[in-house]
Formats: structure tokens, C-alpha cells, sequence
């Protein structure tokens, strides 16, 4: 198979009286261009006022006619092929580039709010990201408990505080006699036995490597750890629970007691113990002589650093958090936004900090309240137009940074959260990307669709006092979905 013959059954074929193509040449031309354009679409991107550039530029070709980019034939030649239809709609017209009507919206959305399913109140924003215009409200400005949609809030902060490259590092620091060894926590919850396992490697070599006679196995050493990077309470208002470990800076696999990394799971009473176990097991197996039990203490003065682990960039955290509802990941992250700005790593240090970066991020955080990071604590409070105005941030294509944000939404019937939702044939599945939240008796739903326009819309529903979440859920994927179709009439 030639690298220009890619289905492996194009042939060249020459016509032998006049040298033109055959007829099925040229159909097969017609067919791979429209499967490029069509590729070259869907490869396009970032969005640009709502659309994207590429959609428009391969859109526009109504003026020409069949066989006419089919190359020129000869006059004693087969006739051109015909053209297909357009692969998608022209997004640059008048009549597909307009906003959505707001008047129709509220006429389509008027009866889906009102579900009793969602129980006794509920409130509602939807705005177009490109203009910012608030297309439907209903106590838009009303702040209410979100569950876990609260975690756009604390994604978007910790990325504009800390920039999407930002990674957490794990140490392990060695004091100048070269007899005590600290694993330093710096907030990772995701640092995993295989991290623990190349830092004890690297401890190994660094010590032998300070023997004088470089004898193996290296040390004896004694180990501590150092959990100072974080203050205040290590247990969140509704712990212990399987949604979330202690907020420490040092643990393994988010303190879980099993193989998951998603999900309620039974978690370590002690997880900065349990870190600071496995790793001196690792030690011990890359030969080196650890005494005693670890303890907890801070590293000596002058200690030098011999080994380093960083975390996944903080874009991958923030989709991670995002996807699959990370409680974890998300106290981490509201943490770091705390350090990052000067304040106190505790809850009401982290509190503050992503308040006020929401606020030079010009968004309306009048009645938000952000009593933690993951959308666990009942006391939380944020409005559906804060959410919406994050969304619209992170879509802003001046702000690249807070893409991660969109990136991360779960897809509907796909991914995430909403991998089990938007089934059986749901016009949503695929379309909607949103942040999902569930707490007794409340649920919520927060995030992005493409309309029938080619306009990218933010939305946010907050409900309160349903009794069933199986009940309440469908009925927001109602809402969401009717955001996809086209208007009425």
C-alpha cells in the first residue's frame, strides 16, 4: 500500500484514449475531499464568538456548483461528479449566527422549571458565553446550596491564581549529618505508590552517593514527615466519610483503602501516617536502613532536598476534579489557591482566597458563600448567575488558561458523572458538558451546550427539597437538553 493510497484501493487510472480520469476516479476524489473537509472541521477549534472560524470558512461555498472544485475536465471528458450537500450548516448567516430568542426560550423552559420533581424551589440562569446576555433567569441572583457544582468555582480560582502548568511537589529532604530524612507533603492527594517507589530510588542513590566508602545498603536513617504545609482542622464538617479523607498535605491515593481512584471509598483515619509507612517500605526496598517508626516533624535546618515528585499539571487536576466529582482534588485545590494568594491553608483561609479571585475575575459573587472547596458542606451558597458568568470566563477566548474548566465538564452519556445519564436515545447524549451536584434533597446541574444557532450557552440549575435524586436528575437533563433544540414555531 503506497502512503498516497490510503484505503488501500484508489488507483490512478489512466483513460487510455485521452489521458483524463475515469469517472469512479473522480467520484472517489469527490468523496475523500468531503471526508477531509468534514475532518478538518471537526479538528477545528478554539470557539470564537460562539463559533468556530473553520465552520464557517469551509461552510461558505454555496456558490459553487457540482463538479466545479472537482478539478477541469476535458471536453470530450466524463461529466463531473455532482456535489453533496453541505457537511454542516453555514454558522456565518444571518439566520444561524442570530442569538437565540430569549422570548422563545422562556416559553420552552417555563414548563420544564415548574417540574414538581425538583421540588420546592428552584433557580435558573442561561447566557449566551460570546455576548455575556442573560437569555432566561429565574432567581438567577439567588443564592442557594450548589452541592458540587461549587467545584467551577474553585477550579476556575485555582487556575487564574495558580496558571494551568502549576504542579504540587512532594520532597524528601535529608539533614547535613545525613541522618534524618523528611517526606515533606505539599498538598498532592493524588501522589500514588509508584511516586513513592522513584523518590525512595532516588533518596537511595543520593545517600550512597554522601557515603564515604559507598558501602550498600545506604543509611541507617530515621524518618519524619511534614504535614505544616496545611493548617487548621484536617477533618472537612461531615467527615468521616467515604466522599472524603482528612485534608492533609501528605497522603496516598487520596487515604482510599482500596484500588479505586474514583467514588466513595473507605479512607485511612491517617493518611499522612500511612504515606509516610509506605514510604519507608519503599526505602527499605531500594536498600536503605530506615530506624524507629516515622514521626511527624518538620525537616532540620539546612536539610537539602534529595528527591522530588510533581503532580500532573494542574489542568489535568482541575479536569480530574471536574469529570469525576473529585471531593478530594478539590479541597486540595482550594488549599493551594490559599497559599498561592497569602492567606491561611484551612477552610476559611481557602474560603477567602477563591472569593476574592473570583472577584478579579469580575464575576457576581454577591450571597456566595464558600464554606469548602468540594460542595460537601450544607452551608455553601452560590448564585446560577455566578456559575454561569465562570462558565463564560472559561470560554472567553482571552482566557485560555481557565480552559480546563469546560474541558473537564462531564459529557452527557459519555463520561464522568454523567456516563450513566442522558440514555435510552436522549437528544442530550453528547451535547450537554455539565457539572453535576447531588446532597439529600438537593440536586444541581451546571454547564455548556452548542444550540441550533452554533451559539455556545452557559447554563446553571439549582434545585432544592426534591425527594428523590432519580426523580430530580431526569428533570434537570430535561432542561439542559431543551437548550439544544431548535425553537418552536
Amino acid at each position: 500500500m503506497r502512503p498516497s493510497d490510503p484505503w488501500g484501493r484508489l488507483k490512478v487510472l489512466k483513460n487510455r484514449h485521452n489521458g483524463s480520469y475515469t469517472w469512479q476516479v473522480i467520484a472517489g476524489s469527490a468523496t475523500l475531499g468531503l471526508v477531509v473537509a468534514a475532518g478538518a472541521v471537526l479538528a477545528a477549534g478554539p470557539w470564537d464568538n460562539g463559533q468556530r472560524k473553520a465552520e464557517r470558512a469551509l461552510a461558505v461555498t454555496a456558490d459553487r456548483t457540482g463538479g466545479a472544485h472537482h478539478g477541469r475536465p476535458t471536453p470530450d471528458g466524463p461529466r463531473p461528479a455532482p456535489s453533496a450537500p453541505a457537511v454542516l450548516p453555514a454558522l456565518g448567516t444571518t439566520t444561524h449566527d442570530a442569538p437565540r430568542d430569549a422570548a422563545a426560550l422562556r416559553d420552552t423552559l417555563a414548563p420544564l422549571i415548574g417540574a414538581p420533581e425538583l421540588g420546592d424551589k428552584v433557580a435558573a440562569s442561561v447566557i449566551d458565553t460570546a455576548t455575556g446576555k442573560q437569555l432566561y433567569g429565574t432567581g438567577a441572583t439567588t443564592a442557594m446550596t450548589p452541592a458540587s457544582t461549587i467545584k467551577i468555582a474553585t477550579t476556575t480560582a485555582a487556575l487564574s491564581a495558580l496558571g494551568p502548568d502549576h504542579r504540587i511537589a512532594t520532597t524528601a529532604a535529608l539533614s547535613p549529618d545525613a541522618r534524618t530524612l523528611t517526606l515533606v507533603g505539599g498538598g498532592d492527594p493524588t501522589l500514588s505508590r509508584a511516586a513513592l517507589r522513584s523518590m525512595a530510588a532516588d533518596t537511595a542513590k543520593a545517600l550512597r552517593e554522601d557515603g564515604d566508602d559507598g558501602e550498600d545498603p545506604a543509611g541507617p536513617v530515621r524518618l519524619t514527615y511534614d504535614i505544616s504545609r496545611y493548617t487548621g482542622p484536617v477533618l472537612h464538617p461531615i467527615s468521616p466519610n467515604e466522599n472524603i479523607a482528612p485534608v492533609t498535605a501528605l497522603m496516598v491515593n487520596e487515604g482510599r483503602l482500596d484500588d479505586t481512584d474514583r467514588g466513595p471509598a473507605e479512607r485511612t483515619d491517617d493518611p499522612a501516617g500511612d504515606a509516610a509507612r509506605a514510604f519507608a517500605a519503599q526505602l527499605k526496598k531500594a536498600g536503605v536502613k530506615v530506624t524507629g517508626t516515622p514521626r511527624e516533624a518538620r525537616p532540620a535546618n539546612k536539610a537539602r532536598t534529595v528527591a522530588t515528585h510533581h503532580s500532573a499539571p494542574l489542568a489535568a487536576l482541575v479536569e480530574r476534579t471536574l469529570t469525576n466529582s473529585d471531593n478530594d482534588i478539590a479541597e486540595a485545590l482550594a488549599r493551594q489557591t490559599a497559599i498561592a494568594k497569602g492567606e491561611s491553608a484551612d477552610f476559611a483561609g481557602a474560603r477567602r482566597a477563591v472569593t476574592n479571585e473570583l472577584k478579579k475575575l469580575g464575576v457576581p459573587v454577591t450571597g456566595a458563600h464558600l464554606a469548602d472547596g468540594s460542595g460537601l458542606d450544607r452551608d455553601d451558597r452560590v448564585t446560577p448567575a455566578l456559575l454561569t458568568a465562570l462558565l463564560a470566563r472559561a470560554a472567553d477566548p482571552d482566557r485560555p488558561g481557565l480552559r480546563p474548566v469546560l474541558t473537564g465538564l462531564p459529557i452527557a452519556g459519555f463520561s464522568g458523572t454523567l456516563g450513566d445519564r442522558y440514555r435510552d436515545g436522549s437528544e442530550g447524549t453528547g451535547l450537554i458538558r455539565a457539572k453535576t451536584g447531588t446532597l439529600n434533597r438537593v440536586n444541581s446541574l451546571a454547564g455548556t451546550v452548542v444550540d441550533p444557532r452554533g451559539r455556545l450557552l452557559a447554563f446553571a440549575f439549582l434545585a432544592s427539597g426534591s425527594l428523590s435524586a432519580t426523580e430530580a436528575e431526569p428533570a434537570l437533563d430535561a432542561l439542559a437538553t431543551a437548550l439544544a433544540r431548535p425553537a418552536a414555531g
